[in-house]
C-alpha cells in the first residue's frame, strides 16, 4: 500500500492560497478520495487548532494527545492522519509554499522551515486559557474577512500574520528564527530540490552547486532555519522518507536500497542502523501494527 500524496484542493479553495477548514465538516465529508484518518501525505502546509474534544493526532509515526487549545504544526511533505474517534472540533488552515511567498512579499511571518527534521522538534503546542482566546479571536477575523463579499487578500495575509506570529513566539524551539529575505527564499529553494532528488544524492556540495552557491553559505542557511547542517538535513529527509515507506508501504529491505541509490542491501542497513540505532527491519516491526 502506498502513501497517498494530497495536493492543495484550488477548486474548494475558490483558488485563493489559504482555506480553514471546520473539523467537523472534514470529518462528514464523502467526496474525500483518501480517508484523513488514514496516513497520508500533504503537498501543502498546515495548522490544526482544537477547539473541543481529545484525540491522538499521527505526524511522522508519533502520537501527539490534543485537547482544546492544543495546536498541531504539519509541515507539507510530512505524513500524518487525524483522529475523529472522539468528535474534536475546530480549524484546520491549508496554506502553500505560494501562500507564503505572497505574504513574505508583503510583511514579516516566522519561517515555516522543515524544523520537524530536528528531533528537538515538536508540532504540539498547548495554549493557556488567554492566548486561546487570542489565536481564536485572529482565526475567527480571518474566516470573516475571506468570507466576505469585499474580502481583501491583503486583510486576511495580515490576520493570518498575526495569528501566525502569535503561535509562533509561545513555541520556544523556534526562537532562533534568523533567516533573511534572501536566505528564506534560498532554503525554500533547496528544500524543493532535496525533495525532488533525496533519493539520488545525498551530497550536500552537489546541492549547493544546483543553487549556484558555495557549500559553507548553504550550511549557514540551514544551520539558521533549522539547527542542522545541510548534510544532517538531507540524511534526516532520507531517512524520514525511508522510514515512511518501511511502515506504510509494502517494500522489501533491497528495493528501498535500489530506489534510494545504495550499492546493495548491506550498505543501506549500514546507513539506517547508523542514523537510527536500529535496522529497517527492526524498526518496521515496531511501528507498522501501531500506525496501520
Amino acid at each position: 500500500m502506498s502513501i497517498p500524496s494530497i495536493a492543495f484542493n484550488h477548486q474548494q479553495s475558490h483558488h485563493a492560497e489559504l482555506q480553514i477548514l471546520d473539523l467537523t465538516e472534514l470529518r462528514q465529508r464523502t467526496t474525500l478520495l483518501h480517508n484523513p484518518e488514514h496516513p497520508h501525505r500533504v503537498q501543502f502546509f498546515g495548522i490544526l487548532y482544537i477547539e473541543q474534544g481529545t484525540g491522538l493526532h499521527m505526524v511522522d509515526f508519533k502520537q501527539y494527545a490534543f485537547q482544546a487549545g492544543s495546536v498541531i504544526f504539519v509541515q507539507r511533505e510530512q505524513v500524518h492522519s487525524f483522529d475523529f474517534s472522539n468528535k474534536p472540533k475546530g480549524k484546520i488552515l491549508l496554506f502553500t509554499q505560494a501562500f507564503l511567498d505572497q505574504v513574505h512579499a508583503n510583511m514579516q511571518l516566522p519561517n515555516y522551515t522543515p524544523t520537524h527534521l530536528n528531533i528537538q522538534h515538536s508540532p504540539l503546542l498547548q495554549l493557556e486559557a488567554n492566548d486561546q482566546q487570542k489565536s481564536l479571536t485572529l482565526l475567527h477575523q480571518m474566516i470573516d474577512e475571506i468570507g466576505s463579499v469585499h474580502s481583501d487578500p491583503l486583510i486576511v495575509m495580515y490576520f493570518f500574520c498575526a495569528f501566525a506570529l502569535s503561535l509562533h513566539r509561545l513555541r520556544p524551539e523556534l526562537k532562533q528564527d534568523k533567516l533573511s529575505q534572501v536566505m528564506s527564499v534560498r532554503f525554500a529553494r533547496f528544500f524543493e530540490l532535496m525533495q525532488a532528488n533525496y533519493h539520488k544524492t545525498r551530497d550536500a556540495n552537489w546541492y549547493a552547486l544546483q543553487l549556484n552557491t558555495t557549500y559553507k553559505t548553504l550550511n549557514h542557511v540551514c544551520k539558521l532555519a533549522t539547527g542542522l547542517t545541510a548534510k544532517q538535513l538531507i540524511d534526516a529527509f532520507s531517512i524520514l522518507e525511508i522510514k515512511r515507506r518501511l511502515v506504510v508501504g509494502n517494500v522489501t529491505t533491497s528495493q528501498i536500497a535500489y530506489d534510494f541509490g545504495f550499492e546493495d542491501a548491506s550498505n543501506f542497513v549500514k546507513y539506517f542502523k547508523k542514523l537510527t540505532g536500529t535496522t529497517p527491519s527492526q524498526f518496521s516491526l515496531h511501528y507498522k501494527k501501531p500506525i496501520l
